[in-house]
């Protein structure tokens, strides 16, 4: 049987160091960048995505940047799809497709696939709007746990658009989230579609991330300081400008943009919101850690060693799927 063409999965929490590792590989090896992030796929959000500079997107252009408009959606089944759609692409040119960034549930789609679910239905949705608006996230996160204690457990009690979702899977189809990825399983596992049609590549995993928590923080707090310092103030009150953005939108939660749009509302002051923003930061490099830690076939990486690319090129090179 043929070997299928490799891929590279860099992986790590926010902060940790990811893109300068991948622009290093990248001067090394023959690859292309594809973006896993689902803040970087808006335009006119720079500053607080940390997003790579015109300078560096000019010398090493990374696929699924600049993608969509903030008031539009985007969702997990989307970038595989367009995910892909780009590594075909890159694949076909004689290149290895490298992706890097830091979110989880895009690559595990890659990986295993979305099961069927529901389309979204306005009515059941705007109800569970409704309900969280009058009674609180705390009262949809207690429901969710009544019919899918396994999604209640996985998704944040703070996280309106994934609870409001997996309730209305329930509500519309009569099946949780977990029953449809269980008969999903059970499907492949009877001779369904197998994992090879789902991401038909030979993937080699790498996560960057520093061996002690405090060093992220600390790297967390610098870096979301100096993008108040580099002007995030001022590129959320443009996006607040326009009549067709508002803060409940996917892309206005994105962690910084939500905390100064409610600075901006004249919720807290300067000073809390910056403490706000750091604290969400490093809330969101725990849920990335979580999902790391329990992920299987992951060559770490110390975010704080000197020889990094050294390592992560040994290592690679060790892999039959780049000989």
């Amino acid at each position: 049987m043929p070997q299928l063409p490799p891929a590279i999965f860099l992986m790590g929490p926010t902060a940790a160091g990811k893109t300068d590792l991948a622009l290093e590989l990248a001067r090394e090896l023959p690859c292309e960048l594809v973006s896993v992030d689902s803040a970087l796929v808006y335009r006119g959000m720079d500053i607080g995505t940390a997003k790579p500079s015109a300078e560096v997107l000019s010398e090493f252009p990374h696929r699924l940047i600049d993608i969509r408009d903030p008031a539009e959606s985007y969702s997990a089944a989307e970038f595989v799809a367009d995910a892909l759609a780009a590594m075909a692409e890159i694949t076909a040119a004689g290149r290895i497709p490298l992706l890097v960034g830091g979110t989880m549930l895009y690559y595990k789609a890659l990986l295993e696939g979305l099961a069927d679910m529901p389309a979204a239905d306005p009515e059941v949705r705007a109800e569970l709007e409704k309900l969280a608006s009058e009674q609180g996230l705390a009262e949809l996160h207690r429901l969710l746990a009544e019919v899918d204690p396994e999604s209640a457990a996985r998704i944040h009690a703070n996280d309106p658009q994934r609870l409001v979702r997996a309730l209305e899977v329930y509500r519309v189809s009569g099946l949780s989230m977990t029953e449809h990825r269980t008969r999903q399983r059970l499907q492949k596992a009877g001779g369904g579609t197998p994992d090879t049609d789902v991401l038909p590549y030979t993937v080699a995993q790498m996560a960057i991330a520093p061996a002690q928590r405090q060093v992220l923080h600390r790297r967390i707090e610098q870096r979301f300081v100096q993008m108040v310092e580099h002007g995030l103030v001022e590129e959320v009150e443009a996006l607040r400008g326009r009549a067709d953005l508002h803060a409940e939108l996917p892309s206005m939660r994105a962690v910084g943009y939500r905390q100064v749009w409610s600075y901006l509302d004249g919720e807290y002051s300067r000073d809390e919101m910056v403490q706000r923003g750091i604290i969400a930061t490093r809330q969101l490099a725990k849920r990335q850690l979580t999902w790391l830690r329990g992920w299987e076939g992951i060559h770490w990486l110390e975010t704080s060693a000197c020889d990094n690319l050294p390592r992560a090129l040994k290592y690679l090179n060790g892999l039959t799927i780049l000989s």
